[in-house]
């Protein structure tokens, strides 16, 4: 007999069955039911969040949506582990966010930066009182906290403000469930709102984006000194029997001489040992300014390049991950005199410097040094040059800093007016103590570094978890909530706290201050910590100029939007 599908397929129910079998078991186990149900929603998030429309995605928001539809189906997990879950997911966040923000904190607070710092904080304070004046209209209430996260998309505002209400007794579930829902509405109109700002502006203002671009990198390169090298035939015969770092007006031009040839002789290591002859030719590193006072006592400039030079000499460039130099100067390093090698500069991040012998050393500086092999050799050995440490995360500092971040939020602030203290909590306390600590660079053997594709995947699980934790919770009511005219006032207000603020700052900015339309998209998408408005920002000038003021307002927006909405859940409280 010929067997057909029919033969074998299943009874009607043999699936049902199976898969109720399969429920049964997993809520017996809520552990492995939480685990479970938290990646499916992620995945089904993250794979929403991926769609692009119009170039456009909602990244790992897509999440929020993929929870809020599984919670509207009864989908949930218990209370206690979906609370774990949800706030260790937003320390994760909010501390790889201040890591990688610490380092150019501070620096975003000098000069221009505080200009436009300014401005970017009238956006969240704005948005603020459009809150507390919603509220006042009965238009929005504790649902308020959501639509000041939403509607700006930062997502760890929401965190906070839901950490702040849980310190006020008499806060029901019902009331603590409403920024959520807020939030899940409110969001897609931030993303879309910020971008339409951006579009309104360029065509009200009639921005002619090429040559905003144009001016906008002129202005960048405006005090800018890169540094050169510059080859030296010394005529001076006052420097004759000196040693290289003798020379007058060498530290005080910041220049770094890496090589000397003597006349009919191949190229060496201007260390210490070298004495100056007249006749013999000086590789120089440093300013162009700093150059030419240089040249003026040494003599004159000259063709030869001792780059291309015969000689014992070459150059190297080395990554400092050896624990026991950090935050020593070059100097007290001793490079030069242990091994025989001059450093010719330092490059930090994005920043090249002379290397000077004051400059203190900082994990994962990059030295360009130059000797002979062998003290090439050890010179490497001695800063460490490991690429494996620095690809390595270091979890003993990581959990010193979470831990030391989580007691910092822990810590009231009375503030008077409020009825009780403020707290930075588990949102703004690990924001801040990252900061510092990123700032400080090392402690001891604690190194606060974390490698930029470690920093990214801790980053995005972190809030992947938040997300599909307050979706789970969200979804319960979602749709019965949008459905109604509350809902649809939500909308309304949440539209008012978008478009109100940017568009006030944004005419501002540009026809008071006469900011560049690169530098004034950067702040707005800055503003909001909204990186589809910078992607967009970035893909309308076919540069990434604008990527200079989001970077700069980006730091201290986060930490104020962190604060504002704790301030404002307590003033809601109260009122």
């Amino acid at each position: 007999m010929v067997a057909t599908w029919c033969d074998f397929r299943p009874a009607p129910t043999y699936l049902p069955e199976r898969m109720n079998s399969l429920l049964s078991i997993l809520q017996q186990q809520p552990v492995a039911y939480a685990v479970l149900t938290l990646a499916l929603v992620a995945v089904a998030g993250l794979m929403f969040g991926a769609l692009r429309v119009r170039g456009l995605s909602l990244g790992s928001a897509g999440v929020l949506f993929a929870g809020i539809a599984a919670g509207h189906f009864g989908v949930h997990i218990e209370e206690p582990i979906r609370e774990f879950v949800k706030e260790f997911g937003l320390i994760l966040f909010v501390f790889t966010i201040g890591l990688q923000l610490g380092p150019g904190f501070f620096a975003s607070m000098r000069k221009e930066g505080l200009r436009l710092n300014a401005l970017a904080a009238a956006v969240v304070l704005l948005g603020a009182l459009l809150v507390l004046g919603a509220a006042w209209l009965g238009l929005a209430g504790f649902a308020g906290l959501g639509l000041f996260s939403g509607a700006t998309t930062n997502t760890p505002s929401l965190g906070a403000a839901q950490q702040a209400l849980a310190t006020v007794p008499g806060i029901t579930a019902e009331q603590r469930a409403l920024p959520a829902l807020a939030y899940a509405v409110s969001y897609p109109v931030g993303i879309v709102g910020i971008i339409s700002v951006l579009i309104f502006l360029q065509r009200i203002l009639r921005i002619d984006t090429p040559r905003e671009v144009t001016d906008f990198e002129a202005s960048q390169r405006k005090g800018i000194e890169p540094l050169e090298r510059r080859s030296l035939l010394v005529e001076n015969p006052n420097l004759a029997g000196l040693a290289p770092d003798a020379i007058p007006g060498l530290r005080e031009t910041r220049v770094v001489l890496s090589r000397v040839q003597y006349p009919d002789d191949t190229v060496h290591a201007a260390t210490s040992s070298t004495r100056i002859e007249k006749g013999a030719i000086l590789l120089a590193v440093g300013t162009r300014a700093g150059l030419d006072q240089f040249e003026r006592i040494v003599g004159r400039r000259t063709e030869v390049d001792l780059m291309r030079e015969h000689g014992m000499v070459s150059h190297r460039r080395v990554v400092v991950t050896h624990k026991e130099i950090l935050g020593r100067t070059l100097a007290e390093v001793g490079l030069e005199p242990l091994h025989g090698v001059i450093v010719s500069r330092v490059s930090r991040a994005d920043l090249e410097m002379t290397a000077v012998p004051g400059l203190r050393l900082q994990f994962g500086d990059v030295l360009n040094i130059v000797g002979e092999a062998g003290g090439l050799d050890r010179a490497a050995e001695r800063v460490g040059n490991s690429a494996k440490a620095l690809q390595h995360t270091q979890f003993t500092p990581i959990f010193v800093g979470i831990a030391l971040g989580v007691i910092a939020g822990l810590i009231p602030v009375a503030v008077p007016g409020l009825p009780v203290p403020v707290r930075l909590g588990l949102a703004g306390g690990p924001l801040i103590v990252a900061i510092l600590l990123s700032r400080l660079g090392h402690f001891g053997g604690l190194v606060w570094h974390m490698p930029a594709a470690a920093s990214v995947a801790f980053r995005e699980l972190g809030i992947t978890l938040f997300l599909a934790c307050v979706g789970l919770k969200a979804g319960e009511r979602f749709v019965a909530t949008v459905l109604t005219p509350t809902g649809l006032a939500w909308v309304g207000v949440a539209v008012i706290i978008t478009l109100v603020p940017l568009l006030v700052v944004g005419l501002f900015g540009r026809l008071v201050w006469k900011l560049n339309f690169m530098t004034l998209s950067g702040l707005l998408a800055g503003s909001m910590t909204d990186p589809p408005a910078l992607a967009f920002a970035g893909a309308v000038a076919k540069s990434d100029a604008p990527h200079v003021a989001y970077a700069t307002v980006y730091p201290m927006t986060m930490l104020l939007r962190i604060v504002t909405a704790q301030v404002l859940a307590l003033l809601l409280a109260q009122g």
